[in-house]
């Protein structure tokens, strides 16, 4: 069991990367007002919420304890990381407080992840 929880939790680094580094190359186009959401950038969100559910599920299973409240505010803010990004893929330009907003919460999240024990 704890072969698979250690792939999901790299599956999970690996989303949470694409959705940051995403965020990261069009930092200088978020400067000019021409950033946009990329495919990698929903793709990391996406694969970031089904290995967290399943990470969840298998530490579950394996009788860790899991912190309820810590995975659903972290989910919470995937969610809404996940419907920004989800709502204005396929638009030529994202506003810079929209996109600014997406690179903060992700961040966000990462600090939770780490932070809050």
């Amino acid at each position: 069991m704890d072969v698979l929880i250690n792939v999901f939790v790299a599956l999970h680094i690996i989303g949470i990367a694409s959705l940051l580094g995403g965020f990261l190359t069009q930092m200088k186009a978020m400067g000019a007002g021409t950033a946009r959401f990329t495919p990698a950038m929903l793709h990391g969100a996406l694969t970031m919420l089904v290995t967290g559910v399943a990470l969840v599920g298998l530490n579950q299973a394996d009788d860790q304890t899991v912190n309820n409240i810590k995975i659903g505010v972290k989910m919470a803010v995937l969610v809404v990381i996940l419907g920004l990004v989800y709502v204005k893929r396929d638009e030529e330009t994202v506003e810079k407080a929209l996109f600014g907003t997406v690179g903060g919460l992700t961040v966000v999240n990462i600090f939770i992840a780490t932070v809050w024990t």
